[in-house]
């Protein structure tokens, strides 16, 4: 089989999965707005915004939940959108100022597939305490579960059940040199969640599903301001 061969079959796999991904976004999105039928929240703030437009599933979640008055969001991407009424570039994992904690302070903070790109666990707790400080109400932690069979990233199947280290060998063998990197993909468990949330101190959660081939393939964490 050529190159050319292979690489069309990869593209044609990668399409395939893309398409499954808005169907599992979509089942989120039915999710969080089951959540919020009977809330009366004013704001939202979305962490992790994404700049790319040219995929259907691009910032799909926040653009398709409850009605909100008011829209931020918070990105280490310059986004250029007026969806949102209040932007601001900057890392989650950096450190807020009392100014920049009470603009973007919303009822509703939510974060999709973004924990697992922050980095190492210290990140991710730090990322879960700022939204915790940026949260008026309740939080929505979304991420891929490291223990369905299928990674989403990668678009492959399996690898990643091994120890993280051997995961990233693999990836950089195999030509996934910007994943292979722990700042740019570190994969949570429920077990994991559970831990960071215990760092942060944060006790009123809940941790629901979306299911994939019979497999648990997202986490969705529902969490009340302390």
């Amino acid at each position: 089989m050529s190159l050319e061969d292979k690489s069309s079959i990869y593209s044609e796999h990668k399409k395939f999965v893309d398409k499954i991904l808005i169907k599992k976004r979509k089942e989120i999105i039915e999710l969080i707005n089951l959540f919020l039928q009977d809330k009366n929240f004013y704001d939202v703030l979305d962490v992790g915004t994404t700049k790319n437009l040219n995929h259907q599933s691009s910032n799909i979640i926040i653009k398709n939940i409850k009605t909100f008055k008011t829209y931020k969001s918070i990105s280490n991407q310059k986004i250029i959108s007026n969806f949102f009424s209040h932007k601001l570039t900057k890392s989650i994992t950096d450190n807020f100022d009392n100014i920049e904690l009470e603009k973007f302070k919303s009822d509703l903070v939510i974060s999709n597939a973004t924990i697992e790109h922050v980095g190492n666990l210290d990140n991710q707790i730090k990322m879960c305490k700022n939204i915790s400080l940026l949260s008026k109400k309740y939080f929505i932690i979304i991420t891929p579960n490291r223990y369905h069979p299928f990674e989403f990233h990668s678009k492959l199947p399996l690898i990643h059940w091994f120890p993280k280290k051997v995961h990233r060998l693999i990836l950089n063998i195999l030509g996934f040199k910007m994943l292979s990197k722990e700042e740019n993909l570190n994969l949570l468990s429920k077990k994991d969640l559970i831990n960071i949330m215990g760092k942060v101190g944060i006790s009123n959660y809940k941790i629901s599903y979306i299911n994939f081939l019979f497999f648990k393939s997202n986490l969705v964490l529902i969490g009340k301001k302390n």
